[in-house]
């Protein structure tokens, strides 16, 4: 099975530079195009279905991308973007010396009191892909945010830690494959 593994377009608060977690902010102009262009880039792939969080900017990009109806995106709350508690919508250069050091070295500073876990995260990623590895599926396009990508591109190259704290741009596409638990990278778009 390959897993295609997509952060969502750009947004308001993404363009504002601003903490975006749990907030349902829709795409943007921008970030519209950038999922058609993703598309246009992967040519004719077709999936045998397109899974996202439940966050609109997430089920739109896997609505372009996936090339099907946004009715017939799955939804799973384990891919929602990870809860930033008292950082949400902050800007990024407003979040302090705590969150800021801790999102950007996660393994070695504590997380701040409010915001979502390493282990939480690793949790609900490994959950999801784990339970997909069990589908009859060729081809997947999962559509997340950047944060929980982070944890399902940790799964799929077998980090110790279970992250690849790495960001990706809006509509970046990590592919993967999975084959009896084996995980391997191929490309990015």
């Amino acid at each position: 099975m390959k897993i295609w593994i997509a952060r969502h377009g750009q947004t308001a608060h993404n363009k504002a530079k601003r903490m975006q977690g749990l907030t349902d902010e829709p795409l943007n102009e921008l970030g519209l195009l950038q999922a058609k262009e993703a598309r246009r880039k992967i040519g004719a792939q077709e999936f045998d279905a397109v899974y996202a969080s439940p966050l609109d900017r997430a089920i739109v990009t896997g609505s372009i991308i996936g090339n099907v109806p946004k009715q017939d995106v799955i939804v799973d709350e384990r891919l929602i973007e990870v809860d930033f508690g008292i950082y949400e919508l902050r800007k990024y250069y407003l979040l302090g010396p705590q969150m800021t050091l801790y999102w950007n070295f996660p393994t070695i500073i504590p997380r701040p009191s409010s915001v979502e876990s390493i282990k939480s995260m690793v949790a609900r990623s490994s959950s999801f892909l784990r339970e997909l590895e069990q589908k009859d599926y060729e081809d997947v396009l999962v559509a997340c945010h950047g944060g929980i990508m982070r944890a399902l591109c940790g799964y799929l190259e077998d980090a110790p830690n279970g992250l690849r704290w790495h960001k990706a741009h809006n509509c970046e596409i990590r592919v993967y494959e999975s084959i009896d638990g084996r995980h391997r990278f191929i490309q990015s778009y």
